[in-house]
């Protein structure tokens, strides 16, 4: 019996040892692929960011929309569900205007909750609103 337990005194250290760098391993391995997947979502998100000038403004023009739709079809592969969402409203709102500009506040807010739907995945909150991004036009 004295021998059982003089083994498990061995035993437990290297046991206790093994598992605990096991553990740190696995977070380590969890936190960079985490890491690389923000880091991946921001980069993607801010290209979606700067195609969306497409739809405002004095910069709204046809080949920067397509090339927003484009890069929104990639964003079902990362998106989060409402940066996703947003996107489809905003969408939508193209679509019921049957290519006509929209009303200049409803695109704000379109626009604008994409942009803070991003924030919140990207950040994990804000207390940001739509009215709170502004787009301005910079004119020569």
């Amino acid at each position: 019996m004295e021998t059982l337990i003089e083994v498990v005194k061995l035993l437990f250290p290297l046991v206790t040892l093994l598992l605990g760098s096991g553990l740190t391993y696995a977070f380590a391995v969890k936190a960079k692929r985490d890491e690389a997947a923000l880091k991946n979502r921001e980069e993607q998100y801010s290209k979606l960011l700067v195609k969306l000038q497409g739809f405002v403004g004095a910069t709204a023009n046809a080949k920067t929309k397509r090339e927003f739709f484009e890069e929104q079809y990639k964003g079902w592969l990362y998106c989060s569900d409402e940066v996703v969402e947003a996107i489809n409203s905003m969408v939508q709102l193209v679509i019921d205007n049957h290519g006509k500009a929209p009303d200049p506040e409803a695109g704000r807010q379109a626009i604008g909750n994409i942009v803070v739907a991003m924030r919140k995945d990207l950040r994990g909150g804000t207390k940001l609103t739509y009215k709170s991004f502004r787009y301005t036009d910079v004119i020569g």
